[in-house]
């Protein structure tokens, strides 16, 4: 948490102002203070570009691409919101006295007040025969599923605003106890699951003794392979104590979170990012790698993804393929809902020449 700067003086800021306290001290966390020395422009060095920057202390003069000139003080109205948000471009800027910014992620922000807002929408209201109807999502929206975390690298990070509605109103959420299998290895894809409180185990059946590969808690998601893959459930997932999931439809999901999330590219598209930095990422089993992969590519197969997750380097992008795509994509959106940046090749190697394999 930054010590410099406490919910108080987020709560005077538009349009932080109307998150309630829990959601102010999430922001917190998100929020980076710098100081700034008489004389000094801060934007020469850190310009605006994709940031809210608020005045929070001292006085700054500002020189605009029209030739007006202004001067705001940490204490005036104007200071409540964002500097260069509704005025013309910043030429120049100077601190007047010793000054303080408080700058916060544009995106991450946007996100948080949209959410919040669709929480007292009328798209947001449950239906009556659901639990709690409009009490609901309150709780859902105050949930650690919406935090601040989850809408800048979870699965709701890149939901379009469009969706948000959509989602609030069909998400259902669901009380289970400690042993309830929630889904079975074999069965039909049919939900997409969040764990809002508790924790899950994953199992797989392995020459006939049932092999332990995760341990879920409140935050994880699972349930999303089958329904992308179009296949069935490859994993049985357990409760390991009482607890509250939030669940989607299969044909809810693939709708308003699948194919947002998802970025499909030609193989000449993927072959001009490769040459730019980006990793192809085989994710088919290691014999299938073994005999016809692309060049410079890496192995992890699509049931060991999530073992990848923190181990990939997130500053590079990826381009994820297997024969057909379909593995791919459901590999794709397990990576991008933890904050990776990476594609899903069209058509798999089915659209790529022999003569490119190796």
């Amino acid at each position: 948490m930054n010590e410099m700067i406490d919910i108080r003086v987020l709560a005077a800021l538009e349009p932080i102002s109307s998150f309630s306290p829990a959601r102010l001290r999430e922001l917190l966390d998100y929020c980076n203070v710098e100081t700034v020395l008489p004389g000094q422009d801060p934007f020469v060095a850190n310009p605006l570009h994709g940031q809210s920057v608020y005045l929070v202390r001292g006085e700054m003069e500002f020189v605009y691409a029209d030739g007006n000139k202004m001067v705001i003080r940490a204490d005036s109205e104007w200071a409540r919101h964002p500097i260069g948000k509704r005025q013309p471009d910043i030429r120049s800027a100077k601190a007047l006295s010793r000054a303080q910014l408080l700058r916060v992620d544009d995106d991450l922000l946007d996100r948080m007040v949209t959410w919040d807002q669709f929480g007292h929408h009328e798209d947001a209201k449950l239906p009556t025969d659901k639990e709690g109807s409009e009490a609901a999502v309150r709780r859902l929206l105050n949930s650690g599923m919406f935090s601040a975390e989850n809408l800048n690298h979870g699965p709701f990070a890149h939901l379009p605003p469009a969706n948000i509605g959509k989602l609030l109103s069909r998400v259902e959420a669901i009380g289970v106890w400690e042993k309830d299998a929630i889904i079975r290895e074999g069965e039909d894809g049919d939900y997409y699951y969040l764990i809002e409180s508790g924790r899950a185990q994953v199992t797989r059946l392995v020459g006939g003794a049932n092999l332990v590969l995760a341990e879920l808690k409140a935050g994880d998601v699972f349930g999303e392979e089958a329904l992308i893959s179009d296949t069935k459930r490859n994993a049985t997932v357990i409760m390991k104590s009482n607890g509250v999931l939030l669940r989607l439809k299969k044909q809810d999901f693939l709708e308003l979170m699948k194919e947002p999330l998802l970025h499909r590219v030609s193989f000449v598209e993927a072959k001009q990012k490769v040459a730019q930095g980006a990793i192809w990422l085989d994710v088919r089993h290691p014999p299938e790698y073994r005999y016809d992969k692309l060049a410079g590519a890496i192995n992890v197969p699509l049931n060991d993804i999530r073992n990848a997750i923190g181990v990939l380097n997130k500053a590079t992008p990826y381009i994820a393929y297997c024969q057909s795509g379909r593995r791919s994509a459901a590999a794709a959106f397990i990576l991008a809902q933890a904050g990776y940046d990476v594609c899903v090749l069209e058509n798999g190697l089915w659209s790529v020449p022999k003569a490119q394999q190796q």
